[in-house]
């Protein structure tokens, strides 16, 4: 199922770096296949993707959401 989440795009360093999407409910997503363009630190997006609950990372900050497309706000 495909969900939204508007918020501002982080970098974490746990593990080998991962970025993160921190949305406007406070919830963070570690996002997965973000395109280049996505990962900026402080940039305000909209986000569509899919919850991923079938995978587990080493950073592990919160649900893995698999980018489908994003908007800068």
């Amino acid at each position: 199922m495909s969900i939204t989440v508007k918020g501002k795009i982080e970098r974490k360093g746990l593990g080998p770096g991962t970025w993160a999407l921190i949305g406007e409910d406070g919830e963070t997503y570690e996002l997965k296949d973000a395109p280049s363009e996505l990962k900026k630190e402080g940039l305000k997006v909209s986000v569509k993707g899919t919850v991923r609950k079938d995978i587990m990372t080493f950073a592990m900050i919160g649900p893995v959401l698999e980018v489908q497309s994003f908007e800068a706000l």
